[in-house]
């Protein structure tokens, strides 16, 4: 989700996990898409977000020159004066970073120069003048500072100049004076950003970590949550990926003791504070099973859990994975629940519920096609460094042996989900249904930055495996659900006759090359808007599952080259 220097293979794969994948790298979340409206919104974060962060480091110049002194007449400041060294370590890390991937060319000095508009931002007061060999910061028409731009500058020479007038500029503006570093910072990038993607971003050091947590675990425990059951306190749910997983803990069980400490007339929540600690210390748990006399003790090791992000549940001869994000253990969460589903000899078929998914890390989201794939490409990356050029190939065997597969999508299904779901369509390994999803095929790389900060820079393009290309269109279903209910009626007509509804806008959005006009991209999502899923979608899923006839025709509404590698160039 941030910018990140490296490129992260997959290593060790479980021996549940069949498909390998030849490269890794993180996928952000876009923001939230209210129904049927625009579908380039961001948040990021996603997620949004997995792999650690690769650490920057740039060298500290001396400190900036010192300015000129507040004007007498300047209101008494009592606010922390920025550590100035730092903030010019931050930019220098970020324009180092920044210049040789962002998916247009752009120079230190249009970095540098986005970013001090933030001063204008802060006290509009505030203008620059850099039409000739000097930029000039001036107050009105006072040049409150004068400094030659550099030529063929370095990105420190161009973080020097943002410190000098940044210092000048608090000098002599009790708004700039008042701002703390972490605040100029922000402002800094937010300014810089408005010129690029809107999925490019700064977070500052407190949302990053807890970000970072959110990706890969964050403190330390055994990966359970507590409810309240009358006068005790019972394991209401257990994490796949954390250590009670695989222990003699059961839901239901009252948790009567840990460490010794009875739980007795304590709430779940000091009790779940009771479960955190440092990574690899033991707990020691005494649990009492639903209708036994006989307490049990259990001793696990704490780990750093990522959370649960695959929920299944049976519903009669189909199974149902819900996969909220994409986070480190997205795709091994995905194959034990796959492993445990292919051993019911009744099962028909599987839904694989992406509504509301908004991403996260891209690796997990090839991996999970692996699991479903025998070989093939799920997806393309492309942009301007080499490393963000990549063919994400799978190989190895689908775990379910040619199950027939529902993908449930929606409007605010977004990246790291949307590449799922176009590989699985591509290959005609799956029917879509729901509405066109978010567009967002955009790929960003993170560094953590010295203050602890991230910097999030999209650097490739995403093209699906029949080559077309996810940012703007998004993946538009076999069915379409988003029309309501008279138009889903005929849609599963047209199906039992043996035609897709949806096929002209299926072929279109096959056949788009980038870059495509907003024009097109409009034409073609109109035909089924994005929208928020509803029960209905699930109901479509299973009729379709199981019509083995209605199925293979929403199949073949994909055109028939989906295994053909895509072959393009970098991005410009």
């Amino acid at each position: 989700m941030s910018t990140e220097t490296a490129i992260w293979f997959v290593r060790g794969l479980p021996r549940a996990l069949p498909g390998i994948v030849l490269a890794v790298l993180l996928f952000c979340q876009p923001a939230p898409l209210h129904a049927q409206s625009k579908s380039d919104t961001p948040l990021p974060d996603s997620a949004p977000g997995s792999a650690s962060a690769t650490q920057a480091t740039a060298s500290v110049a001396p400190a900036a020159e010192q300015q000129p002194a507040a004007s007498a007449t300047a209101a008494p400041d009592k606010a922390p004066v920025p550590d100035m060294l730092m903030v010019k370590s931050v930019i220098s890390t970020a324009l180092q970073f920044l210049q040789p991937r962002t998916l247009e060319a752009h120079s230190y000095r249009d970095f540098t120069l986005w970013g001090l508009a933030s001063l204008s931002a802060l006290d509009p007061s505030l203008s620059f003048d850099s039409r000739g060999a000097n930029i000039q910061l001036l107050s009105g028409q006072t040049s409150l500072l004068s400094r030659p731009a550099p030529t063929d500058g370095s990105a420190d020479d161009w973080a020097q100049i943002a410190v000098d007038f940044l210092d000048t500029a608090r000098a002599h503006s009790l708004a700039v004076r008042t701002t703390s570093r972490e605040e100029l910072v922000q402002a800094f990038f937010d300014e810089l950003f408005n010129h690029l993607d809107p999925y490019s971003r700064y977070i500052g050091p407190t949302s990053a970590t807890s970000d970072r947590a959110a990706r890969v675990g964050g403190e330390a425990d055994i990966g359970v949550s507590l409810g309240q059951s009358g006068r005790y306190l019972v394991v209401s749910a257990i994490n796949a990926n954390g250590p009670a997983w695989t222990a003699a803990i059961d839901t239901g069980d009252r948790l009567l003791s840990v460490n010794n400490r009875l739980t007795a007339g304590k709430t779940p929540e000091t009790v779940m504070e009771w479960l955190r600690g440092e990574e690899d210390t033991p707990v020691v748990l005494r649990l009492l099973p639903p209708g036994q006399r006989r307490a049990r003790t259990v001793t696990l090791r704490r780990a750093k859990t990522p959370p649960e992000t695959v929920f299944a549940f049976a519903s009669g001869s189909i199974v149902v994975l819900r996969v909220t994000a994409f986070s480190s253990d997205t795709a091994e969460e995905m194959s034990q629940y796959l492993d445990q589903a292919v051993q019911d000899t009744h099962l028909k078929g599987l839904i694989i519920d992406l509504r509301g998914n908004r991403g996260g890390v891209l690796q997990q989201a090839v991996t999970a096609a692996a699991l479903l794939l025998d070989r093939g490409v799920a997806a393309v990356t492309s942009g301007r460094d080499s490393q963000a050029n990549h063919i994400w190939a799978v190989q190895g065997g689908d775990m379910t042996n040619g199950l027939p597969i529902a993908i449930l999508v929606d409007g605010r299904t977004a990246s790291a989900a949307e590449i799922l779901a176009a590989a699985l369509a591509d290959h005609r390994r799956a029917v879509v249904i729901g509405s066109a999803t978010l567009g967002k095929g955009l790929v960003q790389t993170v560094a953590q930055l010295p203050d602890e900060g991230e910097l999030f820079v999209t650097w490739s393009r995403v093209i699906a495996p029949l080559r077309w290309p996810l940012q703007g269109l998004g993946v538009m279903p076999q069915v379409c659900t988003s029309l309501g209910a008279a138009d889903v009626e005929k849609n599963l007509h047209d199906l039992a006759e043996g035609q897709v509804a949806n096929q002209a806008a299926i072929t279109a959005s096959r056949n788009a090359r980038f870059p495509i006009p907003v024009s097109q991209i409009m034409s073609i999502r109109k035909t089924c808007p994005a929208a928020l899923g509803t029960d209905r979608d699930v109901n479509v899923a299973r009729s379709v599952l199981e019509n083995p006839q209605w199925y293979k025709t929403a199949i073949n509404a994909i055109p028939d080259d989906a295994v053909t590698a895509p072959q393009i160039s970098a991005a410009p």
